[in-house]
Parts: structure tokens; C-alpha cells; sequence
């Protein structure tokens, strides 16, 4: 392996890949991060980790995801190929989304930061009444 490369147990290393600074604005390593922490890629893919679903499906089921937010985060996520979409010759014209074989990899990392999101809310909940209480209108 190069220097300046890296590996994740389990995987293939890409060739030629230099590790990025992940604190630059333009970085792409730094851009996929953001994608893959924003809220609704977030559900996204924890839904069609379950089971392949139509827009309407994951519209229905992600409350308070707009048609225009849950159209462009399917659209990133495809882009990204951790999504793809396919289109069934029907009437009218259906779509499904399904998380590919690199989402599915994601998906271990997303289900342990949501565990530990379930398993602490208690304590963030607590840590943010006392913040409130010492510094009120702070927020």
C-alpha cells in the first residue's frame, strides 16, 4: 500500500487513492461524510437496509422528509452508488430504491451510531435541561 493510503478491514484498497484532509471544505472524503451524516441519508438507508422501497414507501415511513428533500437525497445516495434505483414497466411507471452491496457496508457503522443514539438520549436530554436551566434563552 502507498503511503498516504489507507484500508478498511474487510475491503479491497482503491489504487491510486491519497487520503484527504478531512478538515478541508473541498475534500472529498470530507463530502461523503457530510452526505452520509445528514438526516435523511441517514433513514434512507436504514429503511431500504430492511427491504427494497418505493418513494412513496420511504415518504410515508420518514416523517417529515419532503418530496423534494427524499428526491434529492436519492439522487446523491445513487450518485454516491450506495443507492440504486430502477424503474418497473408498469402503469403507471414505478421506481424502487435499494441499498447497494457499498451501502450495505455503511449500514453496520449507521446501526451502531443509532443504538448509541438510543441507548444515551437520557443523558443528552439531562445534560441539555441543565444547560437550559444555568443559560436560559441560550439556544
Amino acid at each position: 500500500m502507498q503511503e498516504g493510503t489507507f484500508s478498511i478491514p474487510g475491503t479491497v484498497p482503491e489504487t491510486g487513492w491519497r487520503k484527504g484532509d478531512v478538515f478541508a471544505a473541498n475534500c472529498p472524503t470530507r463530502l461523503l461524510l457530510d452526505r452520509i451524516g445528514d438526516k435523511w441519508s441517514v433513514l434512507v438507508l436504514l429503511l431500504l437496509s430492511e427491504q427494497p422501497g418505493r418513494f412513496n414507501e420511504l415518504r410515508r415511513r420518514i416523517a417529515g422528509v419532503s418530496q423534494k428533500m427524499l428526491s434529492q437525497t436519492l439522487r446523491m445516495l445513487e450518485r454516491d452508488g450506495l443507492v440504486t434505483r430502477s424503474v418497473v414497466a408498469t402503469k403507471p411507471v414505478g421506481v424502487t430504491y435499494a441499498i447497494t452491496p457499498m451501502g450495505g457496508e455503511l449500514i453496520d457503522a449507521l446501526r451502531t451510531l443509532m443504538m448509541w443514539s438510543e441507548q444515551r438520549i437520557g443523558a443528552v436530554l439531562a445534560a441539555q435541561r441543565a444547560f437550559d436551566a444555568r443559560e436560559p434563552g441560550a439556544v
